[in-house]
């Protein structure tokens, strides 16, 4: 269910209190700070005291969590992050490195599962992306100490980072919170109330097969939207009564729907692209779907009938553009070896190039997402402000 009751709600929660849910997509988590940049500038007050991210949206959510300054200092840092970051500094994109990753999986292969075969853990190797967080999130001894600094200072109120583990199958939401949070437990689903580190960030940016899994204490993880079925609902659980949430899927119409996007049959990119996007890029229009029928039902019932549910505000800003085609713009630009890689797996095939647009860490490319993220808030600024300001629109 997607609407909780009020129970439920911590202690300490505000009667609006204010919920930033950020999705996963990559290369395409630029775009979420086009949309930050614009609240930063529109509402340079504002500080949302519930963050939750997944993958991509994960980085985002704890730079704005640990930063020590203003709303608006932390989305301009994230802004110089995203503008100057390229390939090398996410991934090893050096000949040696592709091939020997590419070999290796070759022969793991070819191996029968013999023990004496090559271990592989992943496409890409994503040292050089550790290196960066640590020193863009200010990490002391891989746990990113300035999350708890504004829990203590009550500028936040709680922080989710959600995985997925891969030994046990389940989606784990790391969480950090006032003491009136309590964690939770549900099928297939569980939160931890560890510290928030590296390795978490890390693990729920692991895009599944392309980043290694990453190891917290017995267990492997990787990317947070891989079973997260409801990824509104941690905002819920934390007590958020109004959620906006920056997704970076664009919605394609029944037209274009309609178009086939590659001749004839379909390259592993293709494939790839569908699966990563069902995964983490389609399911928080679904849970809205969810969540704007219970609201409707909500409220047609008496308020002391409602059995303690409540109505949730909800906004959703997403891409104007198909950003799968912005993505093949760029591709020219891209590391040569790289390139030539995927360009194998049949990127140049495809009009709409899912795979790459997560992959393509181009700093034209993610400009060019920045400033569209801007220009889309730009224009919903009338529901923003309506949904800012908690009016009716």
């Amino acid at each position: 269910m997607i609407t909780i009751p009020d129970t439920t709600t911590p202690k300490t929660a505000v009667e609006d209190a204010l919920g930033l849910v950020l999705t996963g997509g990559g290369a395409r988590g630029a775009y979420q700070v086009g949309v930050l940049n614009w609240m930063a500038r529109n509402y340079p007050d504002i500080h949302p005291p519930i963050l939750t991210g997944v993958s991509a949206g994960a980085v985002n959510i704890a730079k704005l969590a640990a930063a020590p300054g203003t709303f608006q200092q932390a989305v301009g840092e994230l802004d110089h992050l995203w503008r100057s970051l390229t390939v090398e500094q996410v991934f090893r994109s050096d000949a040696p490195s592709l091939v020997r990753t590419a070999l290796g999986w070759g022969l793991r292969l070819i191996s029968g599962g013999s023990k004496s075969g090559p271990r592989v853990r992943g496409f890409l190797d994503t040292a050089p992306l550790r290196e960066l967080l640590y020193e863009a999130l200010a990490a002391v001894d891989d746990e990113i100490t300035g999350i708890d600094y504004n829990l203590a200072r009550g500028k936040l109120k709680a922080v989710a980072i959600i995985a997925t583990s891969y030994t046990t199958g389940q989606t784990v939401v790391f969480l950090k919170g006032d003491r009136g949070i309590e964690p939770w437990k549900r099928p297939q689903r569980r939160t931890d109330m560890g510290p928030i580190t590296i390795d978490v960030i890390m693990a729920s940016a692991a895009l599944p097969i392309f980043f290694p899994a990453v190891q917290i204490g017995a267990e492997w993880y990787g990317d947070g939207g891989i079973r997260l079925a409801a990824p509104l609902s941690p905002a819920l659980h934390l007590g958020a009564n109004r959620i906006l949430a920056i997704s970076t899927r664009y919605e394609r119409t029944r037209a274009e729907s309609d178009v086939a996007v590659v001749p004839g049959y379909p390259p592993p990119a293709q494939v790839l692209g569908i699966l990563l996007n069902a995964v983490f890029l389609d399911l928080v229009e679904q849970d809205a779907m969810r969540l704007e029928k219970m609201n409707d039902l909500i409220e047609q019932l008496p308020r002391e009938e409602r059995g303690g549910l409540r109505p949730i505000r909800f906004l959703n800003i997403r891409p104007s553009q198909d950003l799968g085609r912005l993505a093949a713009k760029f591709e020219p630009q891209l590391p040569r070896t790289f390139r030539f890689m995927t360009r194998g797996l049949g990127t140049q095939e495809q009009r709409s190039p899912d795979v790459l647009s997560m992959l393509m860490f181009q700093p034209d490319y993610l400009g060019t997402l920045i400033d569209l993220g801007e220009h889309d808030a730009e224009m919903q600024a009338e529901a923003m402000e309506a949904f800012f300001e908690n009016r009716p629109e």
